[in-house]
């Protein structure tokens, strides 16, 4: 076993620094934590809900089968609450967790990337974003390419690796884009950098994003810009997204006009098209996301700072591959003391998912289950069973009523951390 998980997490002395110094907390106007810190371990689910059948998910569950099959260790999740929350055959509860435990449900009509952070930031999306599995159809790809001038290949859901790698010469041949999705609701365009540039690209994605309205009204469409040759093609990272706006106020634009800091790491601004964010982090895999999440400590005085860990569905979720998902998963824990070593006395860190995506499943898709919810603060009295929350907006709420502010969906549980 690594040393890192022969630790234990950081017990509060009264003395927590960050950025060199403890934040302060007197005469703000707002509750009892400084800082809210909400990291979205992006897929990880934890059972099928009571519906999960109506989504083709029945039987659904990340957590569990990925701990069954691969037997991960996770000493730190674990101390915070995780095998409190439910029994796993492989994780056994601590006797006193660390932290605050339970699980979420998500309300919204759906069961992708966008609705899941828009719960979390107070919005329900009643109609799910529309998912091509077999392709887009005509009365989408004939005004697209009639826009861009040019035909496209591809047309069908696949891995970005893998249509790269298959369709990379006939694109570098004919300079025709290549159009495909996913199980998610997008609409993704790859090419070359040499031979279609990457502003050339945006200004493609930009067209596709006005015309995918309506009933075809996609969540992202993401340009998937790519260099190299027959063989060693590889995507680089001026992958862009261009994401559907939030129909409504959210708690970030809420925190942000409140002159509270939002600080989004990974896609989380992208997923929320920009609104609502003060500062945009941009990152390339789990590990960039945890140093960027570290370093927002060191210089985020106040406010809330939202993180996406994507590898999980992305890499190991999505293709099916329980053990790269139970490395990911170590690999969390693993640098899990590190980011609660950085928190503050009156800082509050929210571990959730926004879905499930079930590497065991048949399909690729994201699957119809709970949430985990974890919180701990070294200032914050660990134990307490926060019960099943019937929304992901319940995790909203409490850090909008932390920070004097109210939500028009969920039911906080701040006092239950008191």
């Amino acid at each position: 076993m690594p040393e890192s998980n022969n630790r234990r997490l950081p017990t509060s002395n009264g003395n927590n620094k960050v950025g060199g110094r403890r934040s302060e907390v007197g005469g703000r106007g707002w509750g009892r934590f400084n800082r809210m810190i909400l990291v979205v371990l992006d897929g990880v689910g934890i059972g099928a809900m009571p519906d999960a059948g109506r989504w083709g998910d029945a039987g659904s569950d990340t957590l569990g089968h990925v701990l069954a099959s691969e037997r991960p260790q996770l000493p730190h999740l674990a101390e915070l609450g995780l095998a409190s929350i439910r029994p796993f055959t492989t994780l056994a509860p601590r006797l006193s967790a660390r932290g605050c435990f339970g699980k979420a449900a998500i309300q919204s009509n759906g069961k992708d990337t966008t609705v899941g952070h828009w719960e979390m930031a107070g919005i329900l999306s009643s109609v799910p974003f529309p998912t091509y599995p077999q392709g887009f159809p005509p009365r989408i790809l004939e005004p697209f390419v009639k826009a861009i001038g040019r035909p496209v290949l591809g047309n069908r859901a696949a891995s970005g690796t893998e249509i790269i790698k298959e369709l990379g010469d006939e694109h570098v041949r004919t300079g025709c884009p290549i159009v495909y999705t996913s199980a998610d609701s997008v609409f993704q365009i790859a090419a070359h950098e040499e031979v279609i540039p990457v502003d050339e690209l945006y200004r493609i994605c930009v067209i596709a994003r006005k015309q995918l309205d309506g009933i075809d009204r996609v969540g992202r469409v993401i340009a998937r810009p790519f260099i190299g040759t027959t063989g060693a093609y590889r995507r680089t990272v001026n992958r862009k997204d261009f994401a559907v706006p939030p129909p409504e106020e959210s708690l970030l634009d809420r925190m942000k006009r409140k002159g509270l800091a939002v600080v989004g790491v990974g896609k989380v601004a992208a997923i929320f098209d920009g609104c609502g964010i003060t500062q945009d982090l941009p990152v390339h895999g789990n590990e960039e996301a945890m140093d960027a999440t570290i370093a927002a400590l060191g210089r985020t005085p106040a406010g809330m700072i939202f993180s996406n860990f994507g590898d999980f569905d992305t890499l190991w979720g999505h293709r099916n591959d329980c053990p790269g998902f139970a490395r990911g998963l170590e690999a969390f824990d693993r640098r899990l003391p590190e980011l609660c070593a950085a928190l503050s006395e009156d800082d509050c860190l929210i571990l959730t998912a926004d879905h499930g995506c079930d590497p065991a499943a048949p399909g690729t898709d994201h699957t119809r289950e709970y949430t985990p919810v974890l919180v701990y603060g070294p200032g914050l009295r660990g134990g307490a069973d926060l019960g099943t929350r019937k929304s992901l907006a319940d995790i909203g709420q409490t850090i909008a009523e932390n920070f004097g502010l109210e939500l028009p969906a969920g039911a906080s549980f701040l006092k239950d951390l008191r």
